[in-house]
Order: C-alpha cells, then sequence, then structure tokens
C-alpha cells in the first residue's frame, strides 16, 4: 500500500501508472473538468492527472536530480514518451519542443544525457528499484514508515492476518502488503551473470576443461587453447591483395567491327561476326578468361568496355589494350588524348576488313597500333578459319605490352602504376 508521501510525489504516481498501463491526462488548466481542458500536445500542456485523480503541474521539479539540479516533471515525462528514441532523435525532439514552448505552454525541458536517461527510464519501468541521482522522499515520514514495518515485522504491534479467500486462496491485510513493499529482489548466480539475456558458456566451458586436464598431467604438453583469436594477432594479419583485373578498351564508333555484341565471340571464341547480325542489347561491361603464359599460368578475367565515363584515375594502370577505327574523338576522355601519346602507353588495335587499306591516321600512328584485317563476312560463319589466327595475333601484342608493363597475375607492375 503506497503512503501518503508516496502519493504526493508525482515521480511515484508516474511509475505506478506505467506499470498499471494507464497513461495519464495532459490538460491546460490544474483542475480540468472537461475534455475542452484536455491536450496531446506537451507544448501545450501545463498540468499532467493520474488514474488516482493527482494532478501536478508540469514544471514541478522532481527527486530525480543529477548533480543536485532537479529535473522538472515535464522533462521525466518526455524522456519516458521517448524511451526508444536514438540518441540523434531525442536531441532532436528537445530541441523541437523547446521551439514549442515558449509560444504554448511555456518553460522548457531538460536534455537528459545518455546515462541519465537510462537509468530514468530503468527506475519508471521498475526495472531496478534504486537510482543514483534519484532523492529519497521526506526523512522524516519515511523514518515513520519504516519503524512501523519494523514493529509490524517484529510481532509488536500486532500480528499479520491472514484470511481465508475463495476457492481456498489466501488474502493477506494491508499491513503484510506494506511489508511485501519493502522487500528487496535478489537473484541468483545465473541471473547475476547472464543478466537480462541468456548467456552461452560453452566455449568458456569447453576452454576450462581443456585447461583442467592439461593441468592434471603435468608430464604431458600444456596446450591452452584460446577460446577466440587474439584482436592484436587479428588486426597483424594482413587481408589478402585483391587481384586487379586487366581492361580492354573498344572503339564506341558506329563503324567499328567489334562491338560489345561480338567482341566476346570474336576474343573468347576465334569468330568473327559483324554486330549488327547479333543482339543489340548488349551489356556495358563484359568479363572473359585468358591465359597469358609469360604472366600467369592460371588465366586472368579481362574486363571489356566501349566508354570511360566511370573510370577513375587509378583504372589506367589496368589497360590492356585500346581497340581503335582511327578517330581521334574516342580519346577526348582518355588520360591521354594525344594519340601519339597514348600509344606509347598502351598498345592499340584495329581490325578492318581484308582487302582494304587501312585510315590514314592508323598508319600515321606506325607501330603504336598493329592493324589486323579479318575476311569480309559472306552470311555465315563457315570457312572462317582465319578468324582464330588473327585474334591469337592479337593476343599476342596484348600479353607482349602487358609484359612489357610489368604485369604478375595480381597486376599491373610499376611500369603499369606509373602511367
Amino acid at each position: 500500500m503506497a503512503t501518503q508521501v508516496e502519493l504526493e510525489d508525482p515521480l511515484y504516481n508516474l511509475r505506478l501508472s506505467i506499470a498499471k498501463n494507464e497513461e495519464p491526462t495532459l490538460s491546460s488548466s490544474p483542475n480540468p473538468t472537461s475534455a475542452a481542458d484536455t491536450v496531446i500536445d506537451l507544448a501545450l500542456a501545463t498540468h499532467i492527472t493520474f488514474s488516482n485523480a493527482k494532478t501536478f503541474d508540469l514544471t514541478t521539479e522532481t527527486r530525480f536530480a543529477p548533480g543536485d539540479a532537479p529535473v522538472t516533471l515535464r522533462s521525466v515525462f518526455f524522456a519516458w514518451k521517448n524511451k526508444d528514441a536514438s540518441i540523434t532523435d531525442y536531441v532532436a525532439a528537445v530541441q523541437t519542443l523547446n521551439e514549442e514552448l515558449p509560444s504554448g505552454a511555456g518553460g522548457s525541458v531538460q536534455n537528459l544525457n545518455f546515462a541519465q536517461k537510462i537509468e530514468l527510464i530503468a527506475w519508471l519501468s521498475g526495472d531496478t528499484e534504486s537510482s543514483e541521482n534519484l532523492k529519497p522522499l521526506d526523512n522524516a515520514a519515511a523514518t515513520a514508515d519504516a519503524t512501523k514495518s519494523a514493529a509490524i515485522a517484529s510481532g509488536k504491534t500486532g500480528g499479520v492476518k491472514v484470511e481465508q479467500g475463495l476457492a481456498g486462496s489466501k488474502v493477506a491485510d494491508a499491513r503484510l502488503m506494506i511489508i511485501y513493499d519493502g522487500e528487496r529482489k535478489t537473484g541468483d548466480h545465473n541471473s547475476i551473470l547472464r543478466g537480462t539475456k541468456a548467456t552461452d558458456f560453452s566455449t568458456y566451458r569447453k576452454f576450462a576443461a581443456q585447461f583442467l586436464r592439461s593441468r592434471s598431467n603435468p608430464n604431458g604438453p600444456l596446450a591452452v587453447p584460446h577460446p577466440h583469436p587474439s584482436p592484436l594477432v587479428s588486426n597483424l594479419q594482413k587481408k589478402p591483395k585483391r587481384r586487379e583485373e586487366p581492361i580492354i578498351l573498344l572503339s564506341p564508333s558506329a563503324s567499328s567491327l567489334l562491338r560489345m555484341s561480338n567482341i566476346k565471340s570474336f576474343l573468347n571464341d576465334g569468330v568473327f561476326i559483324p554486330p549488327n547480325t547479333t543482339d543489340t542489347t548488349s551489356a556495358n561491361l563484359l568479363n572473359l578468361n585468358r591465359v597469358l603464359p609469360s604472366i600467369s599460368s592460371s588465366p586472368l578475367r579481362f574486363i571489356l568496355v566501349d566508354s570511360t565515363a566511370n573510370f577513375k584515375p587509378p583504372y589506367w594502370s589496368r589497360v590492356a589494350a585500346i581497340f581503335t577505327t582511327g578517330q581521334t574523338w574516342q580519346f577526348k576522355s582518355y588520360k591521354y588524348p594525344n594519340p601519339a601519346e597514348l600509344f606509347a602507353h598502351y598498345p592499340g588495335v584495329h581490325v578492318g576488313w581484308q582487302g582494304e587499306e587501312p585510315p590514314e591516321n592508323i598508319q600515321a600512328w606506325g607501330r603504336g597500333v598493329l592493324s589486323v584485317k579479318v575476311d569480309k563476312w559472306t552470311g555465315g560463319s563457315a570457312g572462317r578459319w582465319r578468324d582464330r589466327e588473327i585474334v591469337e595475333t592479337i593476343w599476342s601484342r596484348i600479353e607482349e605490352g602487358m609484359r612489357r608493363n610489368g604485369w604478375t597475375r595480381d597486376g599491373p607492375g610499376l611500369a603499369g602504376n606509373t602511367r
């Protein structure tokens, strides 16, 4: 049974309403008599009324006083209403309410720090029975209540009357309930060790068993495995370096014989098929694998693209070849827009029709660009045995350029990284 001192305490009433799951009523009047006096917005409320008809001013200073600075009832109630909000959301909500209060009920709310808010909410919800920042109720009244409870417990002021209720149940009188209210719940070793969540200690039990077995055999090797890897060792372990994949740039020109739609069948399968006879909805990025014996015995994964729109500066060290039609506009977005300088760093490849002369630009760029010719398309892939020979020539040129730039199975070497 609650004492009169407790009933006059706003924090006790708030805790009681939370335990009973009864929402208090906010009002703009100290004596709300009608629905017009009740409000929902805390910025407009001046008083709060609990289910036992106790009404308190929201500016009342409570017993919760971190650093001996009492927190107002409005601030306590606001912290409880935002108990599940994150730190950022709670701070933003405090700022918003403080901006609304001057034009509403007036005053302000206090911004409790994380530890203070957690401590207050734990006490209000009944998870804890005491709080470091919570001052006790009036000393005189508390002393009298304690003396009365002690006298009842010792039997000096009468015994505890227990009456027989319905169906054989026992009903204790109010004095017994006062004693029960003064009890403090204690936990066993499981609740103390585990807290509110179950903790799995099986790993440590296995560790302890192995340790005890090694201690029982002093002549044997003392091998005590760690239940978890040492953080220091884990931090010192270097992550494996990611293999850098070479890039082949294609010409985006519509006149190019090799486009994203047919480049894979040409370089991978050794068969030339005109781009206009294949699927026109090809991807803007392709992959193919190729073994280059002088660089790696395992296949290297090549990336094929026809645009540098998503290129980052480090990507240029991974370029292994550039296919071109001889049109200089292709190089405007490249690292080296000047063709002579560009093909001094990267192998160039031009693919034209058999029986036709390469463009003048290709001839002017000299050995920087490999010019090869494929047989003209006759409507089918039969008899195109020379395509495989052309493809092998192109791959040899790419392998030669990569080897010259110091490529290994893990990526470009110093020559490639200094481009």
